[in-house]
């Protein structure tokens, strides 16, 4: 029953809805907060050099503060910041999805827990068909009065 509702996309929304309020409320509110999130699931432009990158936890914690906080917005289903890591304070974009954000702590201690599994969405590719796109672009070649040379 658990696994079922932690993949039911509905739940995701209500938790990813959730979560989205939540840090809406701090910026709104200028509470700086942490994040605890899935590393494997963020992505960082530019990329991090591996050295920095084998540094991190399967779960790993940032916390929004000072520069961090202020450049931190919500796009979409994501949260969007500018951190620096390493000595050399490497600047990096961090694109989290909400919902690969397990925790969102205050003070250190935990507010929010999220039990709902991330899954990315999967475009469906529309397949055309071969014969179909060669017919199109045949009419759309003898459309044109000059191509009528062309013709067979």
């Amino acid at each position: 029953m658990l696994y079922d509702l932690v993949k039911n996309r509905d739940f995701q929304k209500l938790m990813q809805h959730h979560i989205e309020e939540l840090i809406v409320h701090f910026f709104e509110s200028e509470q700086n907060f942490g994040i605890l999130c899935k590393i494997d699931e963020i992505s960082f432009e530019p990329p991090l050099p591996d050295s920095i990158n084998n540094e991190f936890r399967p779960m790993t914690l940032f916390f929004l503060a000072g520069y961090t906080f202020e450049t931190a917005h919500i796009d979409g289903d994501m949260l969007i910041f500018e951190a620096g890591f390493g000595v050399e304070n490497i600047g990096s974009f961090v694109t989290v999805p909400l919902l690969s954000i397990m925790q969102i702590i205050v003070d250190e201690t935990p507010i929010f827990v999220n039990v709902a599994t991330y899954t990315k969405e999967k475009q469906e590719k529309k397949v055309s068909n071969t014969k179909d796109g060669i017919k199109n672009s045949m009419e759309a070649l003898l459309s044109n009065p000059e191509n009528s040379k062309f013709k067979k």
